[in-house]
């Protein structure tokens, strides 16, 4: 252990965000566990003044997605002379220009603060190796400062109950079109028709997003809003069949939390969702909601699969190991 932190001092951290889901919570309460940390909920232009004066009075600066706030937080980190770590999300170094999708389909301004903040911060996080191949591609950068620390998911809390259904569910939080396209949820519907003796799932969408797929839903799908963590898991606990048809992803949150309560996973062999599901599941090529449903009737007759798929999940992605790796790159750097 360094010598001031067995003095009894902490370094100081500025956690900089947009929106504070359940993945920056856990980083944050990860960071506090070993520093003083300030989280500083970056808005509107009258934010500024807020990031700048916690990236000056700390440490380091800890920012979730390149966006404008992270641009604020590696900028001020590099006028104060401070350190600086942004984690990538996947739509900050995304470009799906067929279905207006990433920040670099946004206007120049975005991009060109997307870019300095992954150029020029000391450290990026990435949660999957594909993520760094995007932004050396969009962004133009180099990434010789980019590493890859996946997320950790909590075991005991993600874990099975009682009997399974036949059901076969997805996660999709959004209330825009592109939103749904990108997580396969419109293939993801188009597959129920194929197996109408199952109930299909959906949870998650909002706005417009959950309007158009309630009217666009077969009678063997039921279509809700967000709901809170423990609804979310009691449905996983439920459902034997997690389906993640995206066609790009990072290390899928949803995926990984249903393969811990054991869901058998069915998915594409796209980005991140290979290296949750491994040889645990089954795949299905993009956009064909024929193959979705065949790979999905598969894995309800293979429940063996979801023990397996736990263990998966318990061995490769565990807290610990993020915990251990943020602590010490924050020394580090």
């Amino acid at each position: 252990m360094p010598e001031e932190m067995n003095r009894g001092e902490r370094k100081k951290v500025a956690l900089v965000y947009y929106s504070f889901p359940s993945f920056v919570r856990q980083d944050y309460e990860i960071l506090s566990n070993h520093f003083d940390v300030r989280k500083v909920n970056f808005r509107k232009p009258q934010d500024i003044p807020k990031v700048m004066s916690a990236v000056m009075k700390s440490d380091v600066s800890f920012s979730w997605f390149a966006g404008g706030h992270a641009f604020l937080a590696v900028l001020f980190s590099k006028i104060f002379r401070k350190k600086s770590i942004v984690v990538v999300g996947g739509y900050d170094v995304a470009y799906v220009p067929e279905i207006d999708y990433g920040q670099f389909t946004e206007a120049w301004t975005k991009r060109a603060m997307t870019r300095f903040a992954l150029g020029y911060a000391d450290r990026v996080l990435v949660v999957d190796p594909s993520l760094k191949e995007d932004a050396i591609k969009n962004a133009g950068i180099s990434g010789d400062n980019f590493e890859c620390l996946p997320t950790g998911y909590d075991y005991d809390k993600f874990r099975s109950k009682g009997e399974k259904k036949d059901i076969a569910m997805t996660v999709c939080i959004g209330d825009d079109w592109s939103r749904v396209q990108i997580k396969g949820v419109d293939t993801f519907v188009k597959a129920a028709e194929h197996l109408s003796d199952i109930k299909f799932l959906v949870i998650g969408l909002s706005g417009d997003a959950l309007d158009k797929v309630r009217k666009m839903a077969p009678s063997n799908m039921e279509v809700i809003g967000p709901v809170q963590q423990e609804k979310l898991i009691s449905c996983y606990q439920e459902a034997k069949v997690y389906c993640q048809l995206s066609i790009r992803e990072g290390l899928p949150n949803a995926l990984c939390e249903a393969m811990l309560c054991e869901c058998v996973p069915v998915g594409t062999n796209c980005y991140g969702i290979p290296t949750a599901i491994g040889d645990c599941g089954f795949y299905a090529p993009c956009r064909d909601p024929a193959a979705a449903a065949e790979a999905v009737r598969k894995a309800l007759n293979s429940p063996d699969k979801g023990k397996k798929a736990r263990e998966r999940i318990k061995e490769l992605f565990t807290l610990e190991r993020r915990e251990n790796r943020l602590a010490q790159l924050v020394e580090e750097i």
